[in-house]
Parts: C-alpha cells; structure tokens; sequence
C-alpha cells in the first residue's frame, strides 16, 4: 500500500463512505472485487472502483479511448482547484497508468489562486459552506518539484490565467474543484477556444454538487447551466446513462460527472466515413423465409 493510499484510508469519513457505497452492492460483485484486485488488469481494476479516486481513474481511461479511437496520441487532463495538490498528483499517477494501458500519453495542468478562497461575493458562491482563506495552497515549491515532466501548476487568478492558457494538446478531462459560482464560471472559460483544442467530447467532474444545499440556483451548476446558455455549440450535460452502466452503480462519484459536447468539433460535424451501410438484422423475417 503506498503512502498515499494509507493517508487517504485513515482520513475521516473515508471509511465510512466506502462501506456504505459497496456493503449495499450485490455479495458477489465484492467477492470478485477482491480477486480483481489481487489479480485484474488496470481496465479492470477501474470497472470495479479500484483505482483511488475512481472518478479520475474513469475519465482518463474514457478519454484515452476517445483518444485513440481518433487517433489523437496525447490528451490534456485539467484540475482546477488545487489546494495541497493531492487530486493533482494523484491524477498524474493515474494517468501514468492510463498511458501503459492505452499507449496514450497526458499533459495535466493545474490551476490555483495558492492563497485559498477569496471571499463569497453573494448566495450563488455559498457561503454557507465555504469561506475566505479555505483550502489554501501550504507548500507550492513542494508541490511544483514533486510535479513529473508532463505536469504543469499555474497559480493567479482563475479570470486571468484561463484566459492567456492554450493547452499543449486537446483537452479531454477537466476537474472543477473551485467550491464557489464566479470561480466556476472562470474556470469554464477553459472551453471557448478553438474547437481543435479539445476532443470532440470533454468529461467534466464538478466536485462541489452534493451538499444539501447545492443546487441550480448556485454553485458549479449554475456556472455550467449559464455556460450552456450562452454556449449552444459548447452544451454540459449530465453524463448520460452512467449510473446502469458502471457495476458498482451506488457510488458517489457518477453523480458528480458531467460532459461538455463540443459540437462544432470537426468529427461532429462531418458524415462517419466507413464502407458499406449499418444495417439492422430482423430475425422474425429469416424465421419466415425458412418455414
């Protein structure tokens, strides 16, 4: 177990959350859970919420796929809301994986203000919940050095940083961990470049969607409901149909995931390419040209 994964295991909560998402699973998808992880691959260990920080694990699996799929080789993955930089060392590790699975490699980037939050300006920032000074960035020189080859932290003002960035190849995961509405809608400006800046679709994991008063009047999900609004080219959307697809459906995580079509993308836009039609089978007609 590395040093990182026995921290997280004894942080408060931590245990709890996992024994309420998986003891609810079926029996025998947790008996297989222990083989896989003993024995399954990296694709596997992913199917079955293995890898820490599930939800990263997911996206730069799917985005690589994506990836591959349109032969794009090198995908940048994006954290905004760093803090200490956990989340963003832990997606370098997973990417790393990623990349032996796939053969695709990750340029990620990490954004942060360094001195914590600002103050709330209104109700939409949630003041209820979040406050001046939160979450600030304790060691930067530490975290930067501790950072591998294919990773980059950007400090300053979201409003500022955003708007001079180009990523160094097409965006395909971008984490929201900003807590406050105008820091969201900062962060969001990330998709208003040119449209071979990104894969044709993004995921989105908006971190601060579950509180009981998290809602669309405020927070991350007012700041991508606007975004789609002014955006119709760029829509966010729920990511559709995840929950019945993953096989440990009660996570929390799939709740937290979202996509950003980007519609004028140059493989949305044109017709599919391939030899001869689809073509649906109809058994029922078979069955009667036999009888």
């Amino acid at each position: 177990m590395n040093k990182y994964l026995s921290q997280r295991l004894r942080k408060k909560g931590v245990w709890k959350r996992i024994l309420r998402e998986r003891l609810a699973e079926p029996l025998h998808l947790n008996l297989v859970s222990a083989g896989v992880a003993l024995l399954g691959s990296f694709r596997t260990k992913v199917d079955f919420d293995l890898v820490m920080r599930a939800h990263h694990a997911f996206a730069l699996l799917k985005a690589a796929d994506w990836a591959k799929k349109y032969d794009i080789r090198r995908v940048t993955a994006v954290e905004f809301g760093v803090a200490n930089g956990a989340g963003l060392l832990n997606m370098c590790e997973v990417g790393r994986r990623v990349t032996e699975a796939t053969g695709i490699n990750f340029d990620f980037v990490g954004f942060d203000g360094g001195a914590g939050l600002p103050p709330p300006r209104d109700y939409r920032d949630h003041p209820e919940y979040y406050s001046k000074g939160d979450y600030p960035m304790q060691s930067p020189d530490k975290l930067i050095a501790s950072l591998p080859e294919n990773a980059q932290l950007i400090l300053g003002d979201i409003h500022e940083t955003v708007r001079r960035f180009t990523p160094p190849s097409p965006v395909g995961f971008v984490s929201v961990d900003v807590d406050y509405y105008y820091s969201a809608v900062d962060a969001l400006n990330l998709l208003e470049g040119d449209p071979e800046n990104y894969l044709p679709w993004i995921i989105i994991y908006l971190d601060d969607v579950d509180h009981d008063g998290h809602n669309q009047h405020s927070g991350e999900m007012l700041a991508i409901q606007e975004f789609t609004e002014r955006h119709p080219l760029r829509p966010i959307t729920p990511y559709n149909s995840l929950r019945p697809r993953r096989l440990f459906q009660r996570a929390l995580w799939i709740d937290h995931m979202y996509m950003a079509h980007i519609f004028d993308h140059q493989i949305r836009t044109r017709a599919i390419e391939r030899e001869g039609k689809a073509v649906l089978d109809n058994p029922y007609l078979r069955e009667l040209a036999h009888r």
